[in-house]
């Protein structure tokens, strides 16, 4: 039998009526013991994640930027914001980004939702292959996506334009508009809708669904009144991630919306900073009203979440049952086959054109058989070149470390606030899920900041980029792990601890391994966003840490076309195989 620590220890001598002395005493005692781990959960995340927000949210009431030797505190305002808000295009630039993620939250959720379901819970054809098919896009990264559907459907001297006025047919395609940003950046975030849902899909305990279907309930009735509300946690915590990653997304949005002159937040806060004189004060007032709007958002989330229970793993074998699609197996391969053509086949594939072609300027197909027109230059001296592989290996060294650290520290905190009652676990929530509201643009600048004022000798290194990229990934992590911790049933890990297992014990033997789809996918999903990476980085690179999507930003930005196509594919190979093995060895049955 356990005793409270509410109380003394009963002895052999009768026990006296407690006084306040004593119950203050045990109480302390308490404390002590309770404390240290969200202590140190909480300094780990004050050095992360609280520091660059408050270099940020000073530089917003500031008249001066934080720096060594001056942190800001002098000349404090509030004119930022009537200055931001008062003018139109940033009010342009709100609405445009608003309409952006709303779209592209959309589009992605429909697209990732749909290859969720259909890879885990129906007997669709080639359903290991979606399953891929849903990952793929994730091994290109957005701006490399970006760059090829912008070689694929620029207007007039896309490649689709080309085969058009090759085939004597109107040039009407033109991506650079709002509906080509929000196309883009579905795409190429519904692999995170996907991840984090069909884990929940995966995992869910069919007992439910078996017990309506036995009372007659259809198919269609068991899936919108038992499965999807099931999965909610994970269908919200990717909306509000994707509407938020694709409304601060700068590179895709500069890369499209900027040849139009098309503003949204990121860009306008972009053209902020690199006026002259550099207006850093103001970017940093949008990104505090940024802040306030995802918290509120994570408080209505959080609302909708805690009024209803999704546990779904028991203590019972979980193998959630296949339905059968009958006559829509077929078009619901289709229908991931589209995606799979739209999101690799002709983003690669305008790439592979470009770095083969003799010039990346390509006005007609017509010669496409002669033989000087092809070239493998551009890949042997993508190969050849010191940076690139230097870059390269930067990339996969930050990239592993970024990916451990931030699953580590994603279960840690989730654990806290999900499993115990320690003091302050709701507030290390909030905290995980700041980097989430600022722009990854702003966010470079803070952790810039704080890690020059800091008396740490971390710039210029690669450690910088491991603790920059693991702080600027703290929500995803949490969100991708929390998913997943409350599908798991607490009362698995109690029953360990009652038979005599050690918390740390039953944590590592019961509740880990029921969670290990829901980490690896984690774990997966921060490499590849570690890999991916660019715009924190634009800040604190050096010619030492540089990293390979700085190489190919760079190569695009100065007219290098066919450097950056041939770089780019070397790059999605090297993120295939990083992905590829994870998945092999973290998410295989053990026999």
């Amino acid at each position: 039998m356990t005793l409270s620590t509410e109380e003394p220890r009963l002895g052999t001598k009768p026990v006296a009526p407690r006084h306040d002395g004593p119950r203050s005493t045990a109480r302390l005692r308490t404390l002590r013991r309770r404390l240290p781990v969200p202590a140190v959960l909480y300094g780990t995340l004050a050095v992360l994640v609280l520091l660059p927000v408050a270099f940020v949210t000073l530089s917003a009431f500031s008249n001066d930027t934080p720096r060594p030797g001056n942190i800001g505190f002098a000349g404090l305002t509030l004119d930022n914001f009537g200055t931001v808000f008062g003018s139109a295009g940033a009010r342009r630039a709100a609405v445009n980004s608003l309409m952006v993620g709303l779209g592209s939250a959309a589009v992605a959720l429909t697209i990732g939702g749909f290859l969720a379901f259909i890879s885990a819970r129906t007997n669709v054809y080639l359903r290991r292959f979606l399953y891929l098919v849903g990952l793929i896009p994730m091994f290109l990264p957005s701006y490399v996506g970006a760059i090829a559907w912008a070689i694929l459907a620029a207007p007039n001297a896309g490649l689709i334009n080309v085969v058009l006025g090759d085939l004597g047919l109107p040039r009407f395609v033109d991506l650079y508009n709002v509906g080509g940003l929000v196309f883009v950046l579905g795409i190429y975030y519904a692999p995170y809708a996907f991840l984090l849902i069909h884990s929940s899909f995966s995992l869910m305990n069919p007992d439910l669904e078996e017990a309506a279907s036995v009372h007659g309930a259809s198919t269609s009735q068991v899936l919108r009144r038992i499965t999807f509300p099931l999965a909610l946690p994970a269908i919200l915590g990717s909306a509000i991630l994707i509407f938020t990653l694709t409304v601060e997304n700068f590179p895709v949005a500069q890369i499209i919306g900027g040849a139009s002159g098309f503003d949204t937040l990121p860009t306008y806060i972009w053209r902020l900073m690199n006026s002259t004189p550099s207006q850093g004060n103001e970017a940093a007032a949008v990104a505090v009203a940024l802040v306030l709007t995802v918290l509120v958002a994570t408080l209505v989330q959080r609302g909708i979440v805690s009024r209803r229970t999704f546990t779904t793993v028991s203590g019972k074998g979980v193998k959630p049952r296949r339905i059968d699609l009958g006559a829509w197996r077929v078009p619901a391969l289709l229908g991931g086959l589209a995606y799979f053509v739209v999101s690799a086949v002709l983003p690669l594939g305008a790439l592979l054109v470009v770095a083969l072609h003799d010039s990346p300027y390509i006005a007609t197909f017509s010669d496409w058989n002669e033989p000087r027109v092809w070239s493998a230059d551009a890949f042997m001296s993508a190969l050849e070149s010191a940076t690139a592989r230097g870059a390269m290996t930067n990339s996969v060294i930050v990239g592993i470390a970024a990916a451990a650290a931030g699953t580590l520290l994603a279960f840690a905190v989730a654990y806290v606030v999900n499993r115990t009652t320690l003091p302050g676990r709701s507030g290390l929530e909030y905290i995980s899920m700041l980097p989430l509201a600022v722009p990854a643009i702003v966010l470079g600048l803070g952790l810039l900041w704080t890690w020059l004022v800091l008396p740490l000798p971390l710039y210029g290194t690669l450690l910088l980029m491991i603790v920059a990229f693991t702080a600027a990934q703290m929500p995803q992590g949490f969100r991708g792990v929390s998913g997943s911790i409350l599908q798991v049933h607490h009362d698995l890990e109690d029953s360990a601890v009652m038979h005599g297992a050690s918390r740390t014990r039953a944590v590592r033997k019961v509740t880990l391994p029921l969670m290990r789809v829901g980490i690896t996918s984690t774990f997966l999903l921060l490499l590849m966003l570690s890999m991916r990476e660019l715009t924190v980085p634009l800040f604190l690179f050096t010619s030492d840490t540089r990293l390979i999507s700085i190489v190919i930003f760079d190569s695009y930005e100065n007219g290098i076309l066919q450097g950056a196509a041939a770089i780019s594919l070397l790059y999605c190979v090297v993120i295939f195989v990083l992905a590829a093995v994870a998945q092999r060895y973290g998410t295989r049955e053990r026999s």
